[in-house]
């Protein structure tokens, strides 16, 4: 019988002070787009189900965890490892927390967070005499 045989992978941690077994905890690829209006980022976040995402966005700090569900097969050969997902960052730009939005779809969460009206760049009509 051939062995479950996993691949290191490079981005994952460990979750520390948990009562029960070490679950690993994977770091999302993400690309994030800035435009004069929002900020947009494209988190890959494969095994996730919708209902298991938890987005949070609170004094600047916005946190995005996945919940992976346990696999049910047996594999006799597999190069992907299972985990939760977690990442933070630190938003410099006044978001408008109330129209943020979010949509999940084939793996990939992507997050909209509008820009304050405040922090828009305005474009200044110049008079001439």
């Amino acid at each position: 019988m051939t062995e479950l045989v996993r691949r290191p992978e490079a981005e994952q941690t460990t979750v520390g002070q948990t009562t029960h077994e070490a679950q690993r905890t994977y770091v999302p690829r993400v690309d994030i787009v800035e435009t004069d209006t929002e900020l947009r980022l494209y988190a890959d976040m494969p095994g996730v189900q919708p209902e298991d995402l938890d987005i949070r966005f609170e004094k600047g700090l916005l946190t995005i965890h996945g919940k992976v569900r346990p696999r049910t097969q047996r594999y006799l050969y597999a190069e992907y490892g299972v985990g939760d997902y977690h990442r933070e960052f630190t938003i410099h730009e006044d978001i408008d927390a109330e129209r943020i939005s979010a949509q999940y779809r084939n793996g990939v969460l992507e997050l909209t967070l509008p820009k304050c009206e405040e922090v828009r760049p305005k474009r200044i009509q110049v008079k001439s005499e």
